[in-house]
């Protein structure tokens, strides 16, 4: 016979580990831990999934790409080859109703509530994970275990966490989750193309949602992502934070980790007398970041005639310019239905801002033109130096030299 003093303390014991857990936690432990293993998580995916394996803008070492295949597996239960299909495939489809999670296809609503399902739609299609998942791990493990038992990994997870933390693992757990359907399923793939800022006329509809990419590694800065998607870099400006490129630069001084691809950084030189080839390479490899600066200087004229007509008195017309000013320098086919009419109105009313935004469009022909010889385009390019030189526009003067000092 068990002694009944022997037996209560078994109970108590047993109770206070259901309830405290090993590791009897205080509540802003728990909240650390948490926290810490999801961003652990948000770090495996923008670093392994999505910058290593989707768009191979870097080399990962077998140890650090071992620990976060088996980090996944364990808090996600995430199949490589899915999701880097699926992400491809979204690239390659952007904002068409082909796109696995474009809210401007399905609607930020479906986006933001149901990017879970989404996402596991197009992952079970052969289709899509053939033509888009090649290249990802076929090794022993991921045929093995990751991904016919990819459903081990969060039981095991929760498991751990009712071991440590009693009870209130369960919640713990949950929090683990949901914390990539919410973060990456719906505020990236929703919020990333719905609002936000642009830095880049990239062409879709993608936003940075933050400049300070901390709370999601890095993928708040998804218009610089979509602008340059091969490079392991997602910050631009001085002012954003990329905490992914943090993790990465720390590897690579480890030797860990291989940079292959950052965004192309713009190299001024002599001005040339007359643009050529290597001017016309140069401006093509940096397009989006001239244009960028070509929109900042259409802004500055809006504003400058906006005061103008204030100053005259005209509020009619100022008020007509301030309803478009914000889509003066945007591409026609990113501005939504009716504002092309405007603009052209605007422009129409205003001949100084209507040559900057006719020579913008030429300007952006020198790449989207894909039936003309790289000569013709060079002696286009020619032309449009001198034409802007000639204008009398002091924006488009400096413009063309600016050009004509662009380097590769």
């Amino acid at each position: 016979m068990f002694d009944s003093a022997l037996l209560q303390a078994l109970h108590d014991g047993l109770l206070g580990w259901a309830i405290q857990g090993l590791a009897d936690a205080s509540w802003w432990q728990i909240v650390a831990y948490t926290l810490l293993l999801t961003h652990i998580t948000i770090a495996s995916v923008t670093i392994f999934l999505h910058r290593a394996q989707a768009h191979r803008s870097l080399e990962l070492h077998a140890i650090p790409s071992h620990f976060f295949r088996f980090w996944l597996w364990l808090t996600t239960s995430t199949v490589t080859k899915q999701w880097v299909a699926v992400h491809r495939k979204h690239h390659a489809k952007c904002e068409t109703a082909e796109d696995p999670h474009s809210p401007v296809a399905h609607g930020i609503k479906t986006v933001l509530l149901t990017g879970r399902e989404l996402y596991a739609v197009e992952a079970a299609k052969a289709d899509t994970l053939k033509k888009f998942g090649h290249g990802t791990p076929d090794d022993w493990l991921e045929r093995t275990l990751y991904t016919p038992r990819n459903n081990w990994g969060p039981i095991a997870m929760l498991l751990i966490d009712l071991a440590l933390f009693g009870a209130i693992g369960i919640t713990v757990w949950a929090v683990q989750m949901v914390w990539i359907p919410i973060t990456a399923a719906g505020i990236i793939n929703g919020l990333g193309h719905w609002w936000g800022y642009r830095n880049f006329e990239a062409p879709d509809a993608s936003t940075n949602i933050s400049p300070w990419g901390i709370i999601i590694g890095g993928e708040e800065l998804h218009n610089n992502h979509h602008t340059y998607p091969t490079s392991a870099k997602l910050s631009v400006k001085p002012y954003e934070f990329d905490i992914g490129w943090g993790y990465i630069r720390g590897l690579e001084m480890l030797g860990l980790a291989k940079v292959r691809k950052t965004p192309p950084r713009l190299t001024l030189g002599n001005i040339k007398p007359v643009a050529d080839a290597k001017t016309l390479e140069a401006i093509v490899a940096n397009r989006y970041e001239l244009m960028a600066g070509y929109a900042r200087e259409v802004r500055l004229a809006c504003r400058s005639e906006l005061n103008r007509l204030k100053a005259s008195g005209e509020e009619g017309a100022a008020s007509r310019l301030a309803r478009v000013r914000r889509w003066m320098h945007r591409d026609v086919e990113q501005m939504p239905a009716g504002v092309p009419q405007e603009v052209a109105a605007a422009c129409e009313a205003h001949p100084h801002l209507a040559k900057l935004i006719a020579m913008r469009e030429e300007l952006r022909a020198l790449w989207t033109r894909t039936n003309v010889s790289a000569e013709q385009l060079v002696a286009d390019l020619q032309n449009w130096c001198q034409r802007a030189e000639a204008s009398g526009i002091q924006a488009l003067q400096e413009f063309s030299l600016k050009l004509r000092a662009a380097h590769a």
